[in-house]
């Protein structure tokens, strides 16, 4: 017996990974819906073999159905996911807006998989940002030898994670500059993003901190120790597809790079790639379309007394998003709902 799934938003990049990972998956299926705005209603998504006609997600009702994966963004995830957990539904949302809600449990399920029994106070679970998944899948490993005591993380974010809007706007401008009379003006980034780096993604906060640099300190607290100090600096970078991170540790305790390199080797989720030679470390274009966070560029840090220097490589549709979101849905199926 499986599951009866819901995915809202499957027309977007998301939704359309979360789509081909809970086939890839074999996540146990015994009916699935594809929901998506009244703009893109009847547009054909891919599901394994079959193919599914999107349904209108203002008018779907989520009675009887047990797990809905939301990727709507946040202004249309407050109107429906209340809706869909009211109704029985459990939703995971990919969006921001419940991930700081004390009454709902924002899941790695690598980190911190007991949190999922949180998830009965609204019937909702939250999928963090794509940037702080893949860094606490390297960090909850060596947390829990050395206990961390501050991060300093500098990110290197694909234009995928601003959406379709993002992948056109750097597709075309690449284009245009080898064609001078076909002028593509920033529209999506603040910047022209091709050939370029903007040292900006999301709002501006009063701190001058950006809101994605905030997430990042928020959610790792949150989901793997709040006595974690966290200091981000994010950038957009004129990639496809993968983020990256370079990522300084300062733990309580010693670790030396070996044995911080064996922990990771061994942890769930890591594939560590870390040759000290041309070419020994993993990059965004490599980690297109796996499963896995890559872990490289593993050395001790001489500035401090317990310090590490990471390199961290994910594929933001899939860990960031899509993967961990059906994860977590693996998760409550064998911890709570276990009917598969």
């Amino acid at each position: 017996m499986g599951y009866k799934v819901v995915v809202a938003g499957a027309t977007g990049n998301v939704g359309r990974e979360m789509l081909n990972i809970l086939a890839e998956r074999q996540f146990p299926v015994d009916e699935i819906a594809a929901l998506a705005s009244r703009k893109s209603l009847g547009t054909e998504v891919s599901f394994g073999d079959k193919t599914l006609k999107t349904k209108d997600l203002d008018t779907f009702d989520f009675t009887g159905w047990d797990i809905a994966l939301f990727a709507v963004g946040s202004d249309a995830t407050k109107t429906y996911a209340p809706k869909a957990a009211k109704a029985g539904c459990v939703v995971i949302d990919n969006s921001s807006l419940y991930r700081y809600d004390a009454d709902v449990p924002l899941i790695v399920p690598e980190v911190n998989s007991q949190a999922i029994h949180g998830y009965a106070k609204k019937n909702i679970i939250a999928n963090p940002n794509c940037s702080t998944a893949q860094m606490v899948v390297a960090l909850k490993p060596l947390h829990d030898r050395a206990k961390v005591k501050r991060v300093v993380v500098s990110t290197y974010q694909s234009v995928s994670g601003a959406g379709k809007e993002g992948i056109d706007e750097l597709w075309d401008q690449t284009k245009s500059i080898y064609n001078p009379t076909d002028d593509k003006p920033a529209k999506k980034f603040t910047k022209q993003i091709a050939f370029n780096v903007i040292p900006h993604i999301d709002v501006f906060m009063d701190s001058g901190e950006t809101k994605e640099e905030w997430k990042m300190v928020a959610e790792t607290k949150k989901i793997v120790d709040p006595s974690i100090k966290v200091t981000a600096t994010c950038v957009r970078v004129p990639v496809f597809v993968g983020h990256s991170e370079a990522v300084n540790i300062e733990f309580e305790d010693h670790l030396d790079e070996d044995e911080a390199r064996d922990i990771l080797r061994t942890a769930p989720g890591i594939l560590v790639v870390d040759k000290r030679e041309d070419g020994g470390y993993v990059t965004p274009i490599e980690c297109v379309g796996d499963y896995a966070t890559f872990v490289s560029r593993i050395r001790q840090d001489s500035t401090i007394d317990n310090g590490l220097n990471l390199w961290v490589v994910s594929d933001n549709l899939r860990k960031g998003a899509a993967l961990n979101a059906v994860q977590i849905a693996e998760l409550l199926g064998r911890e709570v709902l276990k009917k598969g």
